[in-house]
């Protein structure tokens, strides 16, 4: 399931987005201002940002040019009242990938969520192609090599997650939280475990490994780049 950020300060339009997005099949976290949503940021893994401009505190211009300077590059779609060229420009020259201007149709927003997640490679689709791996999430499968496997459900998530980002490091917090649930009691040696038998399985794998960031977590790197 990815997860989306909307940044607004209007309660309820950040609520009817949060509402729209989880019918849709997504989990929305709602945050009222630029530095709430950079709270949110340090601790859950967000696959998309919707972040409106005229804010308090921290507009989404600064949150845009925070997030690009820190290297977070989930796409970013931003939404305001300016319709003027000079506000798209400046959106766009900070990172923003997309822009909607208010009142926003529910629907269109939700057709752009979908093309900025295809784009960013984490297909609607749920497809990730690595090289000659291809992994299905509907199927939880792994195609490689000419043959095809099936993961159990948790070591399935875990790479998707990983493979999602190649190059991102995710902390042991993050990916219990994200694969596990947040009020779960696993511990470090089950991702330990799990990351383990991903390694036994894929350790002849052309096109990726997972790397352990000691103190930190994981990632996964593609081969070519290592």
């Amino acid at each position: 399931m990815f997860h989306i950020l909307v940044v607004e300060d209007n309660a309820d339009l950040r609520e009817l987005l949060c509402s729209a997005l989880g019918e849709s099949g997504y989990r929305a976290v709602g945050a009222e201002n630029g530095e709430q949503a950079l709270a949110v940021l340090a601790d859950t893994v967000i696959d998309l940002i919707v972040a409106d401009i005229m804010m308090p505190k921290m507009d989404g211009f600064e949150l845009t040019k925070s997030l690009r300077e820190a290297d977070i590059l989930c796409p970013l779609l931003v939404v305001t009242a300016r319709e003027d060229y000079d506000a798209l420009q400046r959106a766009f020259t900070l990172g923003a990938d997309d822009y909607m201007v208010k009142p926003v149709n529910v629907n269109e927003l939700l057709v752009r969520v979908k093309a900025l997640l295809r784009r960013a490679k984490i297909s609607a689709e749920k497809k990730i192609v690595v090289g000659s791996t291809v992994l299905d999430y509907e199927g939880m499968t792994v195609k490689t090599g000419g043959r095809e496997m099936v993961l159990p459900l948790k070591e399935f998530n875990l790479l998707f997650k990983l493979l999602s980002y190649p190059g991102k490091i995710f902390t042991r917090r993050q990916l219990m939280d994200e694969i596990w649930g947040m009020d779960s009691e696993t511990d470090d040696r089950t991702i330990n475990t799990h990351v383990n038998r991903l390694r036994d399985k894929f350790e002849n794998n052309p096109d990726f490994s997972i790397v352990t960031i000691r103190g930190l977590g994981y990632k996964a790197v593609k081969r070519d780049e290592t």
